[in-house]
């Protein structure tokens, strides 16, 4: 029996409800697959917040240096601006843990319909792999002259040779064991005269170390538009910090829903807890409703398991949403159906299989 060691934060919003059913999973999972968990939950977010001020406490990110991975479920509250959750809790972990590479798989499940005409499952298979700590999501910056009509705001863009070339070949390698072993890189290098030129430059640098792999590159303007227009040209796409994030959500919106889309927090080297989470975010109009998707939730879960080398009990979850997708009735609202939270999580957990 294998034992592992995980940080759960539920956070905010539908975080807490989906995250019951993610451990729900994992623990049907870990019955089939001799694997044990031990779950130690944190109830960081904007609640805790609201009361102490802090996100998490001053010595929150020691406390999960002790963990083997990080599951969390959202970050984020209507009565707590953006920037102050955001940069409270989910950016820290992501830097001070050294979290460099952030991947988020896309792809059209058995069961889901696409808004696209005559697109299927074989038309909506790939990676996004997004750079996670710097970029356009850097600190430097401020503001000038508030409040008066001279006033001014500078965010700088930070792209260094280590993080960019990390990146890269993480994409490069995961690409390695793809079929189609193929790369796109997200840049604007026609607009943006300094950091998307470089970032070209140690593309086609890194690229060199991997001569099996197709490269391509398009502006992110034309590649949002190829998402829609040629999904099934795309297997392993870089970006930077922005244009990774906005990609990830066109992405799985392509695939049916942004519900089911997963993303993990790789910190490559292993040194620090990786961390496991959905991409849609706190959802605050549906809160306590019962009615959210649990599936990015429970798909992260299999991530995490991936991760910490289960492939097989991965694979038996994924294998699970699929099965369960194919019966209209299981489908939450945002797919078209009338399941609750705990319906559709019940039904995945029930459905695992070690064949």
């Amino acid at each position: 029996m294998t034992v592992h060691r995980i940080a759960v934060i539920p956070g905010d919003g539908i975080g807490k409800e989906v995250v019951i059913e993610g451990i729900r999973v994992l623990e049907a999972v870990g019955r089939a697959f001799e694997i044990q968990f031990t779950w130690d939950t944190f109830n960081w977010g904007c609640e805790n917040f609201l009361h102490t001020g802090l996100m998490m406490p001053d010595d929150g990110i020691e406390q999960l240096r002790e963990y083997e991975a990080i599951f969390l479920g959202a970050v984020g509250s209507p009565d707590v601006p953006d920037h102050v959750s955001l940069w409270g809790l989910l950016i820290p972990i992501r830097r001070q843990l050294q979290q460099a590479v952030n991947v988020r798989p896309v792809r059209m499940l058995k069961g889901m319909e696409s808004p696209l005409k005559n697109r299927g499952v074989k038309d909506i298979d790939f990676i996004i792999v997004r750079e996670n700590n710097e970029g356009e999501y850097s600190e430097i910056g401020g503001r000038l002259y508030q409040k008066t009509d001279l006033e001014m705001a500078v965010q700088e863009t930070v792209f260094t040779r280590k993080g960019v070339d990390k990146v890269f070949r993480y994409a490069f390698e995961l690409a390695e064991n793809r079929e189609a072993k193929h790369v796109t890189s997200a840049t604007k290098s026609n607009g943006i005269i300094h950091t998307m030129p470089y970032w070209d430059e140690r593309f086609l640098a890194i690229g060199k170390e991997y001569p099996d792999i197709r490269m391509s590159q398009y502006h992110i303007d034309i590649l949002a538009a190829h998402f829609v227009l040629h999904p099934d040209w795309f297997d392993v796409v870089v970006a930077s910090n922005l244009f990774g994030d906005i990609l990830s959500d066109l992405g799985p919106a392509l695939a049916g829903t942004i519900g089911i889309a997963p993303s993990a927090n790789i910190n490559p080297t292993r040194k620090h807890p990786s961390m496991f989470e959905p991409v849609h975010g706190s959802a605050p109009d549906i809160s306590g409703k019962g009615v959210a998707n649990p599936i990015a939730q429970i798909w992260s879960g299999a991530l995490m398991l991936d991760h910490l080398g289960h492939s097989e009990a991965a694979n038996a979850v994924e294998r699970a949403i699929e099965v369960i997708l194919e019966d209209r009735e299981l489908r939450t609202p945002d797919m078209g159906g009338k399941a609750t939270t705990q319906d559709l999580g019940k039904s995945i957990a029930i459905a695992i299989s070690p064949f």
